[in-house]
This record gives C-alpha cells, sequence and structure tokens, in this order.
C-alpha cells in the first residue's frame, strides 16, 4: 500500500459544514455526559480522534483481497466484485451498537445519498461491519433503515476472519472495534486511487471527490 499525504491547504474543503461540526460536538457533549462516573469510559480513544483541524485526507492504493461477504439481503458476495461493479465507491466501517464514531460516520453517508439526487443510483455506498458476531444481516438492515439508505447504500457482514480480512486490506483494522477511528474512502473509478479521510469527513468534502457527478448541494 502507498499513501501520499496532502498538503495541509488540501485537508480542508472549502465551507465545510459547520452544521456537521455541531452535530459532532453536541453528540460527544451528550456522550461524556451520559459517561460521567463510569469507571472507565470504553469510547475514550474515539473522542480523542476528534480534531479541530479537521479530517487528514491522503491518497491510497489497495490491493482487494479475494474474500466473501454477506450483504445486508442475505446474500453471500465478493467483496472485490462488490467493488467493481462500475460505480465510483464510499466505503466506511462501522458497527451498529457504536454509539459514537459510527452514527456521526452514517449520518454524513445519509447527507451524500440525499445530496445526489437523482444521481445517487450510480454511486455505490458501503458500509461493512466490524463487530461481524453481533451484526447479522437482519441487524445491519435495521439500522440502515434508521439512516434511510436507499438501494444504492449497502451493509455487510461476514465471519470475523473475513471483516477482519478486510479492515486490514484498507488499513481500518485496529485490534478491537471499541478502539476504531472514523475512516471514510472514496474510488471515483474502479481502478482509480482511492482518497482516504482519516478523521469525520463531511458530505462536501466526500462529494468533492466525485467531481463527474452533478450533485445537487
Amino acid at each position: 500500500m502507498r499513501i501520499r499525504a496532502r498538503g495541509a491547504a488540501q485537508r480542508r474543503t472549502a465551507g465545510v459544514g459547520v452544521t456537521l461540526a455541531g452535530a459532532l460536538a453536541a453528540l460527544l457533549s451528550m456522550a461524556a455526559t451520559a459517561d460521567a462516573g463510569a469507571a472507565a469510559d470504553p469510547h475514550a480513544a474515539h473522542r480523542a480522534a476528534v480534531s479541530a483541524a479537521g479530517p487528514l485526507r491522503s491518497i491510497a492504493h489497495y490491493r482487494i483481497p479475494d474474500v466473501e461477504l454477506t450483504r445486508d439481503d442475505g446474500q453471500v458476495v465478493g467483496l472485490d466484485r462488490e467493488l467493481d461493479d462500475g460505480r465510483p465507491v464510499v466505503l466506511a466501517f462501522i458497527y451498529t451498537s457504536c454509539t459514537t464514531v459510527c452514527p456521526v460516520t452514517s449520518m454524513t453517508l445519509s447527507q451524500v445519498q440525499s445530496r445526489l439526487g437523482a444521481e445517487r443510483a450510480r454511486v455505490h455506498l458501503m458500509s461493512i461491519s466490524i463487530d461481524p458476531e453481533q451484526d447479522t444481516p437482519a441487524r445491519l438492515r435495521e439500522y440502515a433503515q434508521r439512516f434511510h439508505a436507499g438501494p444504492e447504500w449497502q451493509h455487510y457482514t461476514g465471519t470475523r476472519v473475513a471483516s477482519e480480512t478486510a479492515q486490514r486490506a484498507f488499513n481500518a483494522y485496529r485490534g478491537s472495534k471499541m478502539d476504531h477511528q472514523p475512516v471514510i474512502l472514496v474510488r471515483s473509478a474502479p481502478t482509480g486511487e482511492w482518497v482516504r479521510f482519516d478523521g469525520f469527513a463531511t458530505a462536501d468534502q466526500l462529494l468533492a471527490e466525485l467531481p463527474a457527478l452533478h450533485a445537487s448541494r
């Protein structure tokens, strides 16, 4: 894998959503309040990942493994084939019981889906569970409905080995779901390079990586 980090000036997109930043701050504040008095905060690492400077944008190249996942419709599919269906891809790693990173990530993908409007079917949104033992296809369908996922946005589970293989392929594996960090990846063409956002990317930033689409902003 080769990653080339862009300069600091490219780490922001003009007009980064203040609304999302405010919503994130409120979410983290509520989570902190809920955890007050607890002996330990299992999401402390998640909160530490939030940076006032915004997400780090970099360019990456990945080797896609030959691994099978189970889609939220119950179909067993190959990850390589799902990624190479001819459409641009927006990829994230989530788990349904997460209360900090994942709701923000999924809300951002929901905003991307909405903003794409009539062209949403031209983009493949993908969310892969990092907790496959708990996240059954039925549970993923329920989770997807909470974020109004359309047919172009699919959620995946599978065996633990398969999930970890997918995570490792995209340098997203952190050993435990409690230690995962916000990462969203975008590839504008099947044979193109990946744009990687480490941190909480906004819908504006993700849509800016899909220049061929005329999204209604």
